[in-house]
C-alpha cells in the first residue's frame, strides 16, 4: 500500500469525522437540541476516531503502523456503533423502562467508577429515547450508526488488506526485490 493512499484515506476520514461531529454541534446550539448521555458518548467515540485519524494522516506510517491507526480506528467506531445502536433499540421499543431525567455526566463520571457509569448509560433515560429531529425518516442516532458503520466497514476492509499484503510476502529465504530481467 502507498503512503499517499493511505494518508489520503486517513485524511477523508477524518473529513468526514469532522463533517459529522460539525452537524452534531449545529443541531445542539442552532436547532437547540439538547444531547443525551449516549449521544455525548457516541461524539466522544466520533472524536477518538477523528484524533486517530487525523494523527495517521499527519504521520503517514508504514504498513505496521498503518495496521495499527486502523485498529485503533476500527475501536472507536465500534465504540461508537454499539452506543449509537443501544440508542436506535431504546427509541424502537416504547415499552422499556426508562429513568426519568439524565444525570449530569460529570456527577455521574466523577461519583462512580467508569464501568458502572458507562453501564448506567447504557440502560438509557427518557431523553435518549426521545425523537427530536429525523431527516429522511432516520433520527439521529439512525445517522450516527450508519456512520460509524461505514467507518466499521472502512476499517475492517482496510485491516484485511494488510492482512493479505502481509501473507502474500516472499517465501522466507528469498529476496523481497525482484529480479531485472536483463540479469
Amino acid at each position: 500500500m502507498s503512503l499517499a493512499c493511505s494518508r489520503s484515506l486517513f485524511f477523508m476520514a477524518f473529513t468526514a469525522g469532522a463533517l459529522v461531529l460539525g452537524v452534531s454541534y449545529y443541531l445542539e446550539y442552532v436547532v437547540g437540541l439538547k444531547p443525551c448521555g449516549l449521544c455525548l458518548l457516541q461524539r466522544a467515540c466520533l472524536a477518538l476516531l477523528m484524533v486517530v485519524c487525523l494523527a495517521a494522516s499527519v504521520h503517514g506510517p508504514r504498513r505496521f503502523g498503518s495496521f495499527v491507526y486502523w485498529l485503533l480506528g476500527l475501536s472507536a467506531s465500534l465504540g461508537g456503533t454499539v452506543a449509537a445502536w443501544r440508542q436506535v433499540l431504546l427509541q424502537s421499543d416504547p415499552q422499556l423502562p426508562l429513568s426519568g431525567c439524565s444525570p449530569n455526566l460529570d456527577g455521574l463520571f466523577g461519583n462512580m467508577p467508569w464501568a458502572c457509569a458507562v453501564t448506567r448509560l447504557f440502560k438509557g433515560t427518557a431523553d435518549c429515547a426521545e425523537i427530536s429531529w429525523t431527516l429522511f425518516d432516520l433520527s439521529i442516532p439512525e445517522w450516527s450508526l450508519l456512520f460509524f458503520v461505514a467507518m466499521l466497514i472502512l476499517g475492517i476492509y482496510q485491516l484485511l488488506r494488510h492482512v493479505w499484503i502481509a501473507c502474500q510476502g516472499p517465501p522466507s529465504g528469498e529476496s523481497s526485490h525482484r529480479a531485472m530481467a536483463g540479469d
